[in-house]
């Protein structure tokens, strides 16, 4: 039996075809090499510290792709500037690998002032600092609460909490001084205005205690002082003496009461020091 003899028309594009699928592939491959870059690496350099748009030039540069991730908020980094980066410096990676950066804010973002009055100083050193915030200056007034937080201020104003407030703001702490050991004669506050009563017991470092206005007091600014504890004479009638830090305690009413003993006759009084 004879075998099957294809015509040499046939026999040839068969070949043809054949070689026209190798040089496909062997070219299809080679442009792989060519659209990927393969066997092309490059070291990421590291531009921590560095401006975005000086970051963002160099990158793009030596081969690289750049994307914003983050941004964060640090009051001693300027804005703008690159604080982290990935890959890391000097990794090895592709030609026209992403590179990530994360940059600091050009405006500080706004938070709720916390309060921390009544806080111990260390407390509110630490709760400024969870916040974001700097503990400024410290000042103390006299105060049975010894090194206990008695104001918060911003901008030489007291900062009521929930108040909004930049990140990275300073804020200055007013403490409590303790009780001090000097005695002081108990000052006369019978008859005197609230307010005037209670500027008379700063100036003396006297903390103001428990207030306890009558029941038609409905505006204690315009009240007046008939009662305090300690009273300014003892049942010995000699005068009371207080140190600075300890606390008043006075009842209001919204008339101005009648001086009567509050001071006794000269001849009585008797000071004890």
């Amino acid at each position: 039996m004879n075998g099957i003899k294809l015509p040499k028309s046939l026999a040839l594009n068969i070949l043809l075809g054949i070689l026209a699928t190798v040089v496909i592939v062997f070219l299809f491959l080679q442009t792989l090499n060519f659209w990927t870059n393969h066997g092309e690496y490059l070291r990421v350099p590291d531009v921590k510290g560095k401006k975005l748009e000086d970051a963002t030039q160099f990158l793009e540069k030596q081969g690289f792709e750049v994307i914003i991730q983050d941004s964060l908020f640090q009051d001693t980094t300027p804005p703008l500037q690159v604080i982290k980066q990935f890959p890391e410096p000097d990794a090895t990676v592709k030609v026209n690998r992403t590179v990530y950066l994360t940059i600091n804010r050009a405006i500080a973002p706004l938070i709720d002032m916390p309060n921390l009055v009544g806080m111990s100083f260390r407390n509110a050193e630490l709760e400024l600092r969870a916040k974001g915030l700097k503990l400024g200056d410290t000042s103390y007034v006299p105060d049975i609460a010894k090194n206990a937080v008695k104001d918060q201020v911003f901008n030489n104003q007291t900062i009521r909490p929930g108040t909004k407030i930049a990140m990275g703001s300073t804020i200055a702490l007013v403490l409590g001084a303790g009780i001090g050991n000097e005695l002081i004669p108990v000052p006369d506050l019978i008859g005197m205005p609230y307010l005037e009563a209670v500027t008379l017991m700063e100036a003396n470092g006297i903390g103001l205690g428990v207030v306890l206005p009558d029941p038609d007091v409905r505006d204690t600014s315009a009240s007046f002082v008939y009662w305090q504890n300690p009273p300014r004479f003892n049942d010995q009638r000699k005068l009371n003496l207080i140190r600075m830090g300890q606390m008043m305690d006075v009842r209001l009413s919204v008339n101005k009461p009648e001086r009567t003993d509050s001071l006794p006759p000269p001849s009585t009084i008797q000071q004890e020091f």
